[in-house]
């Protein structure tokens, strides 16, 4: 696949998930680096919706390292149960918050980010191998539709993982 993403010119979300889910799948298939497929997963993200950070953090014995990821620099490393990416990870759920305020022990890497996605990517034995953390600069940015449409980037994320 070409290294350039065709995006409906829209400002519906759920369009512009269904076209870049395709383009996701043909930009990694028959790649075997997991890491540059997260390096161009999180930069396809980015350059779709202009979100403020989108990147991974990865599970590394008993915390989450920093993985690839697009935007500011960012925390190095969380502890499970820690902010809304070690919770999202200790909990194996997806965590959405309007308000990054009003979450409980949020790690503010940035003053910028207002609001925040988080989904667990699973490893093909169901254990959480890393989370898809999306952060906006603007309050109440996200929806079930992002929910809805990154779990599907992680369910993808999850099939190019070694088995």
């Amino acid at each position: 696949m070409a290294e350039t993403l065709i995006l409906p010119e829209t400002a519906n979300r759920r369009e512009i998930y269904e076209s870049l889910l395709p383009q996701l799948q043909a930009l990694t298939d028959g790649e075997p680096d997991v890491t540059a497929n997260l390096a161009n997963i999180s930069a396809a993200l980015k350059e779709a919706f202009g979100f403020f950070w989108v990147g991974f953090y990865l599970k590394k014995e008993e915390q989450l390292v920093l993985g690839p990821f697009q935007g500011p620099i960012a925390c190095t490393r969380i502890h499970f149960g820690k902010g809304v990416c070690g919770t999202s990870y200790a909990r194996k759920e997806t965590i959405l918050v309007p308000d990054v305020e009003q979450f409980p022990g949020h790690i503010a890497c940035s003053s910028l980010s207002k609001s925040e996605v988080v989904v667990p990517v699973f490893d093909r034995n169901g254990e959480v191998a890393m989370v898809l953390d999306v952060d906006s600069d603007q309050l109440n940015d996200f929806s079930e539709v992002d929910v809805q449409q990154l779990e599907k980037v992680a369910a993808l994320i999850t099939s190019l993982l070694p088995h």
